[in-house]
């Protein structure tokens, strides 16, 4: 019988995107829980199971796993620090701020 082997691929493009998602407010966090999901159903599949999945792909989907939780911590992190930003100075002063920034950066 042939062992199944775990792609990890899905996984990493679903982090790297709400890696890069994390500039907008840290709302990356949705896809990297999805990753993060997504690596530990596979892993949990693979461990009821392990002789019939290849334990190299096993430890791949690890590192994936690893992967998308850090990133899922930062994307948490920078959003729970945006929603401090919008409680204590206010929405107004933040786009005054990032206005001032824009007309900076274009002269």
């Amino acid at each position: 019988m042939e062992q199944e082997k775990l792609n990890p691929t899905l996984v990493y493009v679903l982090a790297i995107i709400g890696l890069l998602c994390c500039c907008i407010g840290g709302f990356g966090f949705i896809l990297a829980g999805i990753a993060f999901f997504i690596a530990n159903s596979k892993i949990n599949a693979a461990k009821a199971n392990p002789e019939n999945y290849d334990a190299a792909s096993v430890k791949g989907m690890n590192t994936a796993k690893t992967v998308a939780l850090v990133i899922l911590v930062i994307n948490i992190l920078y959003l729970i620090y945006t929603i401090y930003q919008i409680s204590t100075i206010g929405w107004d002063e933040m786009m005054l701020r990032s206005q001032e920034m824009m007309e900076q950066y274009e002269n």
